[in-house]
């Protein structure tokens, strides 16, 4: 067996911290979770990431790969919320590897925003042969904002995943003044600063562009707030509008006056994301 895992440590938290977890994410993930910072392979860069997975070591778990947000150290998970938000999913039963990418939080090179670090999404797949618990052969992924945007390219490249989840998912990069300050800082400082390059960079990154690249094995939900000032819910709806003209199986939740978190519905939203890795991957 190759070894991809460069190392990884257990995550402990003061008992003060443990508190809040419990309170915003459960006592079951205090309790019977075990959480990890790791470092990783990809493409022979050592590059961070986390682990999560129940504590029950008896039984096989399906696998969820977790994409975050951001760029570079901006939306990286700290050790602390990477303890609450990966260890509430494997308290639902999964084994969790979430990726930082290259170039973010002391991993090597360069995050290019859609680029070789897409491969980080996949290159954390084989590290499931050196969790002891995992299920190899079941696997779902889920992402955030820029992590929805890692999610599609992803379903774009392989049909290995059997159910997908986006929160507020970049779908359509336009590359134009008409895009929140948001959405055009993330372009501006990922992307080429000729025109035409950034252009290009940019349809290469937008889903809206090719849906019919997605893998029609994967159930894909797609959840987004109405109020979001960042990634506009309409990424979403016109995706959404594309895979059913497409008969791709997919569903989509709007949240009224939801904004990027969705802080406001955290319980409705928590519920549908287990919902759907249930119903898809057990």
């Amino acid at each position: 067996m190759s070894i991809k895992i460069v190392s990884r440590e257990t995550i402990i938290l003061d008992q003060q911290k443990l508190k809040i977890i419990g309170r915003g994410w459960g006592d079951e993930v205090i309790k019977n979770i075990v959480v990890e910072k790791m470092i990783y392979l990809s493409d022979g860069l050592k590059v961070k990431g986390y682990i999560a997975y129940p504590k029950d070591q008896t039984k096989k778990y399906p696998c969820v790969i977790w994409c975050r947000g951001g760029y570079k150290n901006s939306g990286a998970i700290d050790e602390f919320n990477a303890y609450g938000m990966f260890g509430q999913i494997a308290s639902w039963g999964y084994v969790v590897l979430a990726p930082q990418y290259r170039g973010s939080s002391g991993s090597e090179g360069v995050d290019e925003f859609g680029g070789s670090d897409l491969n980080d999404v996949i290159n954390i797949m084989p590290l499931a042969d050196e969790i002891k618990c995992a299920d190899k052969s079941v696997w779902g992924i889920e992402g955030w904002s820029r992590g929805g945007m890692m999610t599609y390219l992803t379903l774009s490249r392989t049909n290995i995943f059997k159910a997908a989840i986006t929160v507020g998912g970049i779908a359509n990069l336009q590359c134009s003044s008409k895009e929140s300050k948001f959405m055009q800082h993330l372009y501006k400082s990922t992307t080429e600063h000729d025109k035409q390059k950034q252009l290009q960079k940019c349809n290469e990154r937008s889903i809206i562009n090719f849906p019919g690249k997605l893998s029609k094995n994967t159930p894909l939900l797609l959840l987004h707030g109405t109020a979001d000032n960042r990634v506009p819910a309409q990424d979403s709806i016109e995706l959404a509008q594309k895979l059913e003209e497409l008969d791709y199986p997919h569903e989509l939740v709007l949240y009224e006056n939801g904004d990027h978190f969705l802080k406001k519905h955290r319980k409705e939203v928590n519920e549908k994301r287990k919902g759907w890795f249930d119903r898809y991957l057990k």
